[in-house]
């Protein structure tokens, strides 16, 4: 089992993008899938594509992201690839309805963003669970609901 205790960098890096580049050429990339919700973790066990076990447990200081590379020699390298995030865009009718709506978010604990005057909320679940639970809201014509993806 690899042990990885800290992030090398971004994909992106450019002190780090020609060796990458190298090693893709030659197959010797490989990639862990870890789902979004996962990131925010700080100790967990995955698998690369080609089967290999990676206990991660990262300082504080460091969260898991799409791109972060985990290891970086000369024979290979590893690369965290994140699931698409999926978004439950709630859009309140009146400023009123936008009150109540952040309420209800954060005493539900959802972890949400901001796009103009909607609320986007992180799905780790069927959007319909989330629905539910502001469904007098939606039922009322105080909120419109969409789903989409990142």
């Amino acid at each position: 089992m690899l042990r990885v205790d800290s992030l090398l960098g971004a994909s992106t890096d450019h002190s780090l993008h020609d060796r990458l580049h190298h090693l893709e050429h030659h197959g010797a990339v490989e990639v862990v899938k870890i789902a979004v919700a996962d990131l925010d973790r700080r100790r967990l066990l995955a698998r690369t594509e080609k089967g290999e076990e990676v206990a991660i447990t990262l300082p504080r200081d460091q969260k898991l992201f799409d791109g972060a590379v985990l290891l970086l020699d000369d024979k290979r390298a590893i690369v965290v690839r994140a699931g698409e995030q999926r978004w439950l865009r709630l859009s309140p009718h009146s400023a009123s309805d936008a009150l109540e709506l952040g309420y209800h978010a954060g005493n539900l604990h959802w972890r949400v963003r901001f796009d103009g005057d909607d609320l986007l909320v992180s799905l780790d679940g069927p959007a319909a669970t989330y629905a539910a639970r502001i469904e007098p809201m939606i039922e009322g014509g105080r909120v419109t609901v969409s789903e989409e993806s990142e």
